[in-house]
């Protein structure tokens, strides 16, 4: 959020949250211009705190929020444990019951039981007991029944092993949807800060390759469903912000030994500037060791690059791969006619 406050002059508690495009974000991929083919999915929430998984998308998906209000009622399903799969994913799929109606979160069994008119204290403690994954006593059961608390209500209760607070959800929402704004509104901005956090996820020479490459590389990943490696889980997430950042236009520019910051994507009028750390092999020391040669003056070769700036060869070899070696002669010796 910082970041993006830093790069926009937009402070984030100014952002409203009921802006129609950015709602529509949580709903559909028409907001960022691109086709949901050539995404793979309708929706714009790669990249967004809380609703950018897989996960989340599903739900996103299966519900269709609308509201700031549904989204919350989101936020609360995916944080608690047997509330969404198994429990308020059925009854929404068999339309026993809505989005707005299914338990979310903690508050909302205590405030329901209430509406219904039984004793505050008594929902309280229901309340208490489901949201610790206690089982109910049958008074409990008996009493929501003398209310007419429906049986389909009764059931994900006893189902029911943790609770998320709305206060929590709500707060997690209000941050998801600042985010979402700034990607609509402000990409360069959104995507600059999003691969400058998950820079050692950005595979450059992938990207700097093509769409069709990294479609490929993508695929690839995906077919190794669970196999998939905490590395390349995190490598395939990246990519898919980067697949579609490039749909929308976005451009990624190779490393410039010169311009490049040593750890942050930088907006360019031609496109985002990868920064140094995005060289396979060079971490956030050896960039900054880098940037503090190149600040004593140009380097005459690729040996007095190698050499002041302390790198490796293989470090070397990817400089030269992605083209940022060009125009610099192998040694500082000049061969004499």
């Amino acid at each position: 959020i910082r970041m993006l406050q830093d790069l926009t002059g937009v402070d984030p508690k100014t952002v409203p949250l009921d802006d129609p495009e950015t709602m529509k974000l949580f709903s559909s991929a028409a907001p960022l211009g691109v086709s949901p083919d050539d995404l793979g999915f309708d929706l714009g929430t790669l990249g967004i705190p809380e609703f950018g998984t897989e996960f989340a998308r599903q739900m996103l998906e299966e519900t269709k929020p609308q509201t700031f209000a549904e989204l919350v009622y989101i936020s609360g399903l995916s944080h608690g444990t047997n509330v969404w799969l198994g429990n308020a994913q059925e009854l929404i799929k068999n339309k026993q019951a809505t989005l707005l109606e299914v338990i979310s979160t903690r508050d909302k069994i205590m405030n329901d039981l209430i509406y219904r008119g039984l004793p505050p204290k008594a929902a309280f403690t229901i309340m208490e007991k489901v949201r610790k994954g206690r089982s109910l006593d049958e008074e409990d059961i008996q009493l929501m029944k003398e209310y007419e608390v429906p049986q389909w209500y009764i059931d994900s209760c006893l189902k029911i092993r943790y609770l998320f607070p709305k206060a929590h959800a709500v707060a997690y929402v209000m941050m998801g949807f600042r985010i979402a704004f700034f990607k609509v509104h402000y990409p360069e901005a959104f995507y600059a800060a999003f691969f400058t956090i998950r820079s050692t996820d950005f595979d450059a020479e992938l990207v700097l390759g093509g769409p069709e490459q990294l479609r490929e590389k993508m695929k690839e990943l995906k077919a190794k469903g669970n196999e998939m490696t905490a590395k390349e889980k995190g490598l395939y997430a990246t990519m898919e912000v980067a697949q579609e950042a490039m749909l929308r236009g976005i451009r990624f520019l190779p490393v410039d030994l010169y311009r490049s910051d040593a750890t942050r994507f930088l907006i360019t009028p031609h496109g985002l500037l990868t920064p140094l750390t995005t060289i396979q092999g060079l971490g956030g020391a050896a960039a900054r060791t880098l940037v503090e040669a190149r600040a004593e003056g140009e380097f005459y070769s690729v040996e007095d690059l190698k050499t002041r700036a302390r790198l490796s060869s293989s470090v070397i070899e990817v400089l030269a791969r992605q083209g940022c070696l060009k125009g610099l002669p192998a040694t500082n010796q000049l061969t004499l006619f």
